[in-house]
């Protein structure tokens, strides 16, 4: 089912909402406002230095003048934005107040525009709005909230370009390509008494071929798109005192977890993210691998053992001192099959006496910092980011992934229902299915529920 504007009540769509647009700390902030009466309401609370009400104001033009509190009382010296629907963000008629950043100015402005009729705007409100004017579709919507929270250039990159329609275009193209499919098998059905075929079986088949080609094209795209938004998986794991928390301090260049020559210190994971080489790094220290009797940290070994399993690469921390034990090696070996493991050989305390690098060993010094340079090589390596051009289509989202991967499963289907030569009724229900869930990504087929869910995860103000 496609949502409208028509589905929501009025109270939802056609009141006027406000909400700082801007993160606190900065010199100037935005409080933005939104809906049928957004010109009028803005306007009872700000005097125009030329005298001119903001109702006359042309479109997409700035007026200066300040926000004036019920006793008369100047809040600040501001500029105001007017943009009019339908071409505006939100598609309904908006201002910006551009004033200065203190946290109490923001908050006065806002709490004028309430008394004065505006209602405080939920999280994402303003983009659901946009959405449900058919301004952006669902998974354009979604890579605003992507933007916003980019911490690398690259998924700066995907989010600008999901942003840009591209994901959305190669969905609609295949869902043209399955209506065109449906519409021939259910044109045979009204003609079943006739025995007659106007789908081409063989064609068919073939373009069931490719369309399921690039819906796993999409879906295989995830593990590179997750990792590009939410950082690749690292664990660094070991026996105790090898270092493995003050080489997390080193790479995130903070002192986030607690060092300490006792054993067993590190008692649960600490994660952690940080940029290297242009690729973010989600870092997992972990509890130090050992026989012991206490329970807690029996309990965070055994987190280290999951933590490990999720990882996408693994780094086994090591030293002279504490060489590990058939046992030990043997479980870590486990833990990485099917990983990319990179063994770290710490405590090399002698700048010059450090051996070379190869593509599983590295040589460090945590304390010192030696190595270290050598050893984000490696990761950048092992993470195996492709370079993302303009014009890539790569998955980040787990709600289109699950889609993707239900739409693959129904296209699978017609093609065994091609070949098995099963009855026209029973493929065009498939394909209506993958049809279903293709629509889901974009919100041409949606739910109220599954757009309260993805909304109240945006900021509040955008």
């Amino acid at each position: 089912m496609s949502l409208t504007a028509s589905d929501f009540t009025v109270t939802e769509i056609d009141d006027t909402i406000c909400a700082v647009a801007t993160r606190a700390g900065g010199a100037l902030g935005v409080v933005r406002v939104s809906g049928p009466d957004a010109v009028r309401l803005t306007d009872s609370i700000f005097r125009s230095a030329s005298g001119h009400p903001l109702a006359s104001a042309n479109p997409y033009s700035l007026s200066y003048g300040q926000i004036i509190d019920a006793d008369g009382t100047v809040v600040d010296d501001v500029l105001v934005s007017v943009f009019r629907a339908p071409h505006s963000f939100t598609g309904q008629d908006s201002t910006e107040i551009s004033c200065h950043g203190s946290q109490y100015i923001l908050q006065k402005v806002c709490q004028l525009l309430i008394n004065a009729g505006c209602r405080q705007a939920q999280p994402g409100e303003y983009t659901q709005r946009a959405f449900l004017a058919g301004k952006m579709d669902l998974s354009q919507a979604e890579a605003v909230a992507d933007l916003i929270a980019s911490t690398s250039a690259a998924s700066h990159r995907l989010a600008m370009n999901q942003m840009k329609g591209g994901f959305s275009r190669e969905l609609r193209n295949l869902r043209d390509q399955l209506l065109q499919f449906t519409s021939l098998i259910e044109l045979e059905l009204d003609f079943s008494e006739e025995d007659v075929e106007f789908a081409d079986r063989s064609q068919l088949e073939q373009l069931a071929e490719q369309i399921e080609q690039i819906i796993t094209r999409l879906a295989d795209s995830f593990s590179t798109g997750d990792a590009i938004r939410n950082g690749v998986p690292v664990a660094i794991i070991g026996q105790t005192n090898t270092g493995k928390s003050t080489l997390l301090n080193q790479l995130l260049h903070d002192d986030r977890a607690l060092v300490s020559d006792v054993q067993g210190t590190t008692r649960d994971s600490i994660e952690d993210t940080t940029t290297i080489g242009g690729v973010l790094f989600r870092f997992i220290d972990t509890a130090g691998i050992r026989q012991t009797t206490d329970t807690v940290e029996t309990m965070g070994i055994e987190r280290s053992y999951r933590k490990a399993r999720e990882a996408s690469i693994i780094l086994w921390m090591t030293d002279e001192a504490h060489p590990a034990d058939s046992e030990t090696e043997s479980k870590i070996r486990e833990l990485s099959d099917g990983k990319h493991l990179i063994r770290v050989h710490n405590k090399c305390d002698d700048a010059a006496a450090l051996p070379a690098p190869t593509d599983s060993d590295v040589w460090i010094s945590a304390k010192y910092g030696y190595g270290l340079q050598q050893l984000n090589d490696l990761l950048v390596k092992a993470a195996a980011i492709p370079e993302i051009g303009e014009q890539d289509v790569i998955v980040t989202n787990m709600r289109h992934y699950e889609s993707l991967v239900k739409a693959q499963e129904c296209i699978r289907r017609v093609r065994q229902g091609l070949t098995d030569r099963i009855s026209g009724d029973f493929l065009s229900q498939d394909i209506r299915q993958c049809i279903h869930h293709l629509s889901s990504i974009t919100g041409d087929i949606t739910t109220d529920d599954v757009l309260g869910n993805i909304f109240q995860h945006f900021c509040i103000g955008k």
